[in-house]
């Protein structure tokens, strides 16, 4: 690895420790000793690019995302699981047929076998979406080990274990609720002064929403999981008569995509009452969509392909939504859900102010 300080490259044997031997200072991380492989300098490199070199404020959980995504993407049946299988096929039956031993051969046909089913299985991503560290782990692991030995998070980063959440006041004024439970979107949009500029609270649970804001339309943002589309139905549910708009993500908006990586988590399956609920109904009809970053409504509901992904596990965060694209996706959504509840606007629009057509060119000539 290279020394973040002194620019030199390091064998294992030169940085004992976290400690290069040339310069003697200390860095934060090794590859070699972390899931992620992460040393200092990809994460100022990575901290850089999601920040667009300081122009917004990204938080911890976007960063994990980031860094985790290049090995989400990659199947667990590697080039060298592979060549090497193959290696030993070509070489044994070679050997075999020159000796005439026949068990060589069969020994060289096992191994042209499993060669086969190992290129089968990386062709279909056998491993992909495995999760080489949660997002908890790398809380207290690697961003800790940063934080001891720089005394802060990489610039450019807002600690959304700050962000106060719970408890806030209901701001005077208020014209819409954004429910987001996810504290580092919801730190990320209050970092960015979404919330101040348009006149929205932001609210963790449903069950906040009337203290916060008594009335007015709910823009629900959430992951594309199984709790994430269930939210929206609760707080149909739970706030009658109120417009809830689903500006959450879907798996089916961001297939494709290259910056959007599907993980799964095989411990944390949505159990079968969960996805009947989520089968029985129309869940998001007029979702926003995040993913697809027009903030038009993706509308539909949840089709058999997407009910199975979530019950296998499958599942997107928001926190994997490129935090420039986050930020001016959910300002679109907001601007024209505040829009449509402004009184002003609304007057205005009725007399036709916000449709004039501009002001007439010169008359033609012969007219007065």
């Amino acid at each position: 690895m290279t020394c973040p300080h002194c620019a030199r490259e390091l064998r294992q044997k030169e940085r004992t420790g976290n400690v290069c031997s040339y310069c003697g200072r200390a860095y934060a991380l090794d590859p070699k000793t972390n899931p992620l492989r992460l040393h200092d300098l990809r994460v100022r490199r990575v901290v850089g690019k999601l920040t667009q070199e300081g122009r917004i404020t990204i938080t911890p959980g976007q960063l994990w995302y980031a860094l985790s995504r290049r090995q989400l993407a990659k199947s667990a049946v590697t080039s060298g699981c592979v060549m090497p299988a193959l290696f030993a096929g070509l070489v044994t039956g070679v050997i075999g047929m020159g000796g005439d031993l026949v068990f060589l051969r069969v020994v060289s046909g096992a191994l042209v076998l499993l060669t086969t089913g190992l290129v089968l299985m990386r062709l279909a991503g056998v491993g992909k979406g495995a999760l080489p560290q949660s997002r908890e782990a790398f809380r207290t692991g690697p961003l800790a080990e940063w934080e001891k030995r720089y005394g802060t998070l990489p610039a450019g980063m807002v600690d959304d274990r700050r962000f106060p959440r719970s408890g806030q006041p209901a701001a005077a004024g208020s014209r819409a609720v954004l429910l987001c439970p996810d504290p580092s979107v919801a730190a990320f949009l209050a970092a960015g002064g979404l919330p101040a500029r348009y006149g929205v609270v932001l609210a963790e649970e449903v069950r906040k929403i009337p203290a916060l804001c008594p009335e007015g339309p709910v823009v629900v943002l959430h992951d594309a999981d199984a709790r994430g589309h269930l939210l929206v139905r609760e707080a149909r549910e739970t706030l009658p008569g109120r417009p809830v708009i689903d500006a959450g993500v879907a798996l089916r908006s961001v297939d494709g995509m290259a910056w959007a990586v599907p993980y799964r988590d095989r411990r944390d399956k949505p159990d079968s009452a969960t996805m009947a609920r989520l089968g029985s109904g129309d869940a998001d009809a007029d979702a926003g969509g995040v993913g697809s970053g027009d903030g038009g409504g993706r509308g539909g509901g949840l089709t058999p392909k997407e009910l199975k992904r979530l019950a296998d596990g499958w599942r997107f965060p928001l926190v994997g939504v490129p935090p420039a694209r986050l930020l001016a996706v959910v300002t679109r959504i907001v601007e024209r859900t505040t829009a449509a509840v402004d009184p002003e606007h609304r007057r205005a629009a009725s007399v036709g102010f916000m449709t004039w057509p501009p002001a007439p060119g010169p008359a033609p000539a012969g007219e007065r």
